[in-house]
C-alpha cells in the first residue's frame, strides 16, 4: 500500500469494482442476490474476479478464487455482500475462502437474511481472517434492496413508475379535441428519448411489470424489456383485469410466450378459455370492499413464484390503489417540462403524487429536458 494511503481509501476502488461486477448480474441473478467479488494477491494486485448468475450456480467468491488460483493465498477478498456461510444450492463459500488461505475480507454489508446475517463473517474471523465491513454500504444496499425485501418479508419490492407533466397529469383528457395535443402528450411520448430509454433500464432491473387493463385498452401497451441487456428469465407481464376484458388482438396477447399473467376476480368464462388457449395464464384474486383487486394477495402470489421485484406502470386508478394499499416501496417519477391543465388525467385518481415529505432518501435525475424524482416510502431492510 502506498505511503500515506489509508486502508479505507485503498479499499474503495476495489469495492467499487466488486459492485460493478455485481451490477453485471442484474437480470441474471434473481431470485438470489447480486454479488460481485475481486481477489487480490499478497501484493495487492488483482488476481481474480467473479459475478454471480443464478444459472451459473457458482457464487462470485468461488469464481474469483478459481480465477486467482494459488495467487489467492495471503490475498484479500473484496465483495459487496457477506460471503455465503451456509449450505444452500452450493457449499459454504466461507469454507473455500479459508481453504484458499485468504488473509483478509473487505465487504460492503452483511447478508440481509436475518437467519444467516453475520454468520459468514463469524466463520471467517474464527479462522483467523481479518474482516472489515461497511465500505460504500449505501450503494451496496441499493443493488440488493429487492432481495432484502423478499428475504425479510416474503414480498416483492415494488417500484411505482410514472411519467407526468409539471402539473402531475399523465395524459390529456379523454376525448380531447386537439389532435396535435393528443399526439404530443400521449402516454408513450410524454417524456423525451433519454427518459424513455431509462424506463427500459428500470424494467430490466425488475422481475415483473404490472399494469391495469385500462392501460392496455388505452395504449395497446406491450410492456416488454427493450433494454437490450441479457435476462435469465423473461420479464413477467402482470395485468390487473378484474372482469377479464383483455382484447385477444392486443399486442400483449399476440406477443405472449409464457410471460403474461392476468389477475381477475369475476371472469367471463368464454374470455377465460380463449386467453388460456392463447397461452395466457389467468388467476383469480379476491376483491377488496371497493371492488378493486386485492394487491396484497397478488404480491404474495408473485412472491410464491420467486418474483423479487415488481414495477408498476399503471394509470390513475392503479396508482391510487397501490399507494392506498401501502404496497409501494419506492417511486420513480419522471416529469416533462409541460403542462396539460385541470381537465387532463391526473397521476392518481385519489390525489397528487407523493411529496418530499412522504419520501426518504430522495434522489434527482436529469434526462435531457426531463427530470425524475426517486424516493423510498419505506426501508426494504427494516424489520
Amino acid at each position: 500500500m502506498p505511503a500515506g494511503m489509508s486502508a479505507r481509501s485503498a479499499d474503495e476502488p476495489l469495492l467499487r469494482r466488486a459492485l460493478e461486477l455485481a451490477r453485471a448480474g442484474i437480470g441474471l441473478a434473481s431470485p438470489n442476490p447480486h454479488v460481485g467479488a475481486v481477489i487480490t494477491d499478497a501484493h495487492g494486485n488483482v488476481a481474480g474476479e467473479g459475478t454471480y448468475t443464478y444459472a451459473g450456480v457458482k457464487h462470485a467468491e468461488i469464481l474469483a478464487l478459481e480465477a486467482a488460483g494459488s495467487r489467492a493465498r495471503a490475498g484479500t477478498l473484496y465483495i459487496n455482500l457477506e460471503p455465503h456461510g451456509h449450505h444452500g444450492r452450493t457449499p459454504p463459500c466461507t469454507e473455500a475462502l479459508i481453504k484458499a488461505g485468504i488473509r483478509r475480507v473487505v465487504a460492503s454489508m452483511a447478508d440481509p437474511n436475518p437467519k444467516v446475517s453475520g454468520k459468514g463473517f463469524d466463520q471467517l474471523r474464527a479462522a483467523g481472517i481479518e474482516v472489515e465491513v461497511g465500505g460504500i454500504e449505501a450503494e451496496a444496499r441499493r443493488i440488493n434492496e429487492a432481495f432484502a425485501r423478499y428475504i425479510r418479508h416474503g414480498l416483492p419490492f415494488v417500484t411505482l413508475k410514472s411519467a407526468m407533466t409539471l402539473d402531475a397529469k399523465i395524459a390529456p383528457a379523454a376525448g380531447a379535441a386537439d389532435a396535435q395535443a393528443k399526439n404530443e402528450f400521449s402516454g408513450t411520448w410524454l417524456t423525451g428519448e433519454s427518459a424513455r430509454a431509462h424506463v427500459h433500464e428500470l424494467r430490466h432491473e425488475n422481475d415483473a411489470i404490472m399494469a391495469g387493463i385500462r392501460t392496455i385498452l388505452a395504449d395497446n401497451a406491450l410492456l416488454t424489456d427493450r433494454s437490450g441487456l441479457p435476462r435469465r428469465r423473461r420479464l413477467l407481464r402482470v395485468i390487473l383485469d378484474s372482469r377479464l376484458r383483455l382484447p385477444f388482438d392486443s399486442r400483449l396477447v399476440q406477443s405472449a410466450d409464457g410471460d403474461v399473467l392476468v389477475f381477475c376476480s369475476s371472469p367471463d368464462k368464454h374470455a377465460l378459455d380463449q386467453l388460456k388457449q392463447r397461452g395466457i395464464a389467468v388467476e383469480i384474486a379476491p376483491a377488496t370492499p371497493d371492488g378493486r383487486l386485492d394487491l396484497a394477495f397478488i404480491l404474495r402470489r408473485l412472491a410464491e413464484m420467486e418474483i423479487l421485484s415488481v414495477m408498476i406502470e399503471g394509470g390513475s386508478t392503479v396508482n391510487a390503489s397501490a399507494l392506498a394499499a401501502k404496497q409501494v416501496d419506492k417511486v420513480f417519477l419522471y416529469y416533462a417540462p409541460k403542462v396539460l391543465g385541470a381537465e387532463a388525467i391526473p397521476f392518481s385518481a385519489a390525489g397528487s403524487p407523493p411529496t418530499q415529505a412522504d419520501l426518504k432518501q430522495v434522489s434527482l435525475h436529469r434526462f435531457g429536458e426531463d427530470f425524475a424524482v426517486e424516493g423510498y416510502l419505506r426501508d426494504p431492510y427494516a424489520e
